[in-house]
């Protein structure tokens, strides 16, 4: 292997999340970029403060600087090296513009954006320092449970587009109802279908604020009705979050289940299985002590009892046969 492929495999396992925990260097990196992203959004807390702002405004600067010099970098880095995960027959320029469209990139680009488009175009100061928030993105790369929450959202999204829908149809029924109603009785609260759906999403998500209360006797029945429909609205969303969640965590115990009963099929775990069984633990969120409640399972499971062959639990094989 020539020494610029090395170079290009060491840079891959080097950016990657996956890479193995005796890696010094890669762990150093992930520390490096996660430290960076926790010091900018605290940078942009303190920002705000105008004392702090002006005495340590230089400071803030380099920082900044620092940081996007950094981000640029890394991300080339994932560019550059996006193709040696590439499919059968495709481009290395067509594997890197698919990097570059994928939701982990689209978090890193996002993250030095703001910066780069603040030198072509004019820019208000505030908004610039609100989207340098979404560096914050940066961090599901690393979080495990950022990581999770992210794959709930997109596994039920087709359940959590049809609940937006339902909440969307139920704001418009109940703006236009209380319109009808209040609109004599009140003209400035409710002068219009569009100015009644502050009180309608107010009080569809349950947090009424009460700048604006009907008044009439019809409005007030309506009212009430609309509020114990807005319960179920809220429990809603709720409810598909917390199946989303269950259904995902279920689905990880069970791969890690077949890990461990595939390194547990001789009755002995090596150092290698070890390692390799609790960084997919790691990746899919588990608890370590579940973790290794499961592997210590499928070892006794897999260890001979009586001069018997034991059975896996899972599978219901026999060591040979797992």
């Amino acid at each position: 292997m020539s020494p610029w492929l090395r170079l290009k495999k060491r840079t891959r396992e080097v950016v990657n999340v996956a890479s193995s925990a005796d890696d010094h260097l890669s762990r150093v990196f992930d520390v490096t970029v996660m430290v960076l992203v926790a010091g900018n959004i605290l940078a942009v807390i303190l920002e705000s403060v105008e004392a702090l702002a002006n005495r340590y405004g230089p400071f803030f600067a380099v920082f900044e600087l620092l940081s996007v010099a950094v981000f640029t970098v890394e991300l080339v880095l994932r560019v550059w090296v996006a193709a040696e995960d590439g499919h059968r027959g495709v481009s290395e320029w067509r594997e890197r513009v698919r990097y570059l469209l994928s939701p982990m990139a689209l978090a890193d680009i996002a993250a030095i954006a703001p910066f780069y488009l603040s030198g072509f175009f004019a820019m208000d100061l505030r908004f610039l320092r609100f989207l340098r928030l979404l560096r914050v993105l940066k961090l599901t790369r690393y979080s495990p449970g950022l990581a999770v929450f992210a794959e709930v959202m997109r596994s039920q999204r087709a359940a959590f587009a049809s609940a937006f829908t339902v909440l969307v149809l139920m704001m418009i029924f109940a703006a236009s109802a209380m319109f009808v109603v209040e609109h004599e009785a009140q003209p400035e609260a409710f002068s219009s279908i569009p100015a009644s759906m502050w009180w309608a999403v107010a009080t569809l998500t349950t947090v009424g604020y009460g700048d604006v209360t009907p008044i009439t006797p019809l409005g007030k029945f309506m009212a009430s009705s609309i509020m114990v429909v807005g319960i179920g609205m809220v429990a809603l969303p709720t409810s598909i979050l917390a199946s989303g969640f269950t259904e995902l965590h279920q689905r990880h115990l069970r791969t890690l289940e077949m890990e461990a009963d595939r390194a547990a099929a001789d009755g002995v775990l090596t150092d290698d299985e070890t390692t390799q069984y609790n960084e997919l633990a790691e990746q899919l969120g588990i608890d370590p002590t579940e973790a290794q409640q499961i592997v210590e399972a499928a070892t006794r499971s897999f260890q001979a009892l009586d001069g018997e062959e034991g059975i896996c639990p899972h599978c219901g094989k026999g060591a040979t046969e797992a």
